[in-house]
């Protein structure tokens, strides 16, 4: 299963959507993340016409969508309609998954606060979430960026009995590294409630910040990370998440997709 690997938009934020599934399909790529559309961010209240031409256009490139990726934060103010139509604009495209961030998080005791409204949130999302049968994926980001601090908002979704495949998480590979967490950390704290794997490689620089590069040119272990997924039965999407839109410095998807790609297929096709 892990050789359906997707590739998110945010590659190509000056292509048109059709010139990006186009080349991503010709790279051989098998699916698509959406995260921009024609170079913008999406918008949830797109009008009907344009759903439909999004539609159109990915059908014609034959390439099934992975995931919507949403800017919404659980712990921001009133998250709640917009995660409603994220998860309307998925059903419309056939995509499984809605991806969202956790946000913010304060010091406790306020920290707990944050934590239960953000599973609030959540809980309230699910009876639409199964009715179009379109999940809810927490990504590993901002103030979640460590997977402890997913799988914590998970525990309190998950105790009022909200099956794990409707509300669950995604391992962004570099953060939790930048967190100090190892591969056997987060895959210990997420396994069973991954929905979606991003793959990116970074190195940090001797300013203390980090620079993405290409695949295996860094110090994220994703050959690890993919050896736990294998291991465990993983049966989702490995989507590689190269971040032209925020770092227009960093290569362009000519060159990092297709080596992404290469990548990743002989690591999974050896014993990693």
């Amino acid at each position: 299963m892990l050789s359906r690997i997707a590739f998110s938009t945010l590659a190509f934020p000056d292509a048109t959507l059709a010139a990006a599934v186009s080349a991503g399909r010709r790279w051989g790529y098998s699916g698509v993340e959406l995260r921009l559309i024609d170079g913008e961010l999406i918008d949830p209240a797109m009008p009907a016409e344009r759903r439909a031409q999004v539609r159109r256009t990915l059908a014609a490139a034959g390439l099934p969508v992975v995931a919507v990726d949403s800017s919404i934060r659980l712990t921001g103010d009133d998250p709640g309609p917009e995660l409603r139509r994220f998860l309307q604009l998925a059903s419309d495209w056939d995509a499984p998954l809605v991806r969202v961030f956790g946000g913010d998080l304060d010091p406790p005791p306020a920290r707990q606060d944050r934590l239960r409204a953000a599973a609030r949130v959540l809980e309230q999302a699910v009876p639409l979430a199964a009715r179009l049968g379109v999940a809810i994926g927490v990504e590993t980001h901002d103030a979640f960026s460590a997977s402890s601090a997913v799988a914590e908002l998970l525990a309190l979704v998950s105790a009022d009995g909200v099956p794990s495949d409707l509300v669950g998480a995604v391992w962004d590979s570099h953060h939790p590294h930048r967190m100090g967490e190892t591969p056997v950390e987060v895959y210990a704290n997420l396994g069973p409630r991954l929905l979606l794997a991003q793959v990116k490689d970074a190195r940090r620089a001797s300013d203390g910040d980090w620079r993405l590069v290409l695949l295996g040119a860094g110090e994220v272990p994703v050959r690890e990370m993919l050896r736990l997924l294998t291991a465990g039965g993983y049966p989702h999407w490995i989507s590689v998440e190269w971040e032209k839109r925020w770092h227009p410095e960093i290569e362009d998807p000519e060159v990092a997709l297709p080596q992404h790609l290469d990548l990743l297929t002989a690591w999974l096709e050896s014993d990693l």
